[in-house]
């Protein structure tokens, strides 16, 4: 397929391919007689593949290494998530026994929840 072909499929842009190309994400393309690159579906399903990482927050340079290294920064990301996941539940705990704390009468001044966040720098624990 044409590099016209290939962006339109893998839906970026002309210069993104070029891009890769030159970074050595892709594999250098067959260029026919005319001159004009021929690109396989190998580079289309890799094009996919440097999309989808990028969606999962890998950069190209994290991307473009080998097997072992994708791996190490993948066991790297998900120990960050699972701690972001960590922070969120104790958030969420947090949060829910203010809530229950709360009369939800009065005025805002009086409101347990806004206490607790004020005094605590806004962590929502108790001290």
């Amino acid at each position: 397929m044409t590099i016209g072909q290939l962006a339109k499929k893998a839906r970026v842009n002309i210069e993104t391919i070029r891009y890769y190309e030159r970074r050595g994400l892709i594999p250098k393309p067959f260029r026919r007689e005319s001159g004009y690159r021929q690109y396989t579906r190998h580079t289309l399903t890799r094009i996919q593949f440097i999309k989808r990482a990028k969606e999962l927050g890998f950069s190209l340079r994290e991307i473009h290494t080998t097997c072992g290294d994708i791996k190490k920064r993948a066991e790297i990301k998900i120990a960050d998530i699972e701690k972001k996941i960590r922070i969120l539940r104790r958030m969420k705990r947090a949060l829910i026994t203010l809530a229950m704390e709360c009369k939800d009468s009065g005025p805002a001044g009086e409101c347990p929840i806004l206490e607790v966040l004020d005094t605590n720098g806004g962590s929502g624990e108790k001290e």
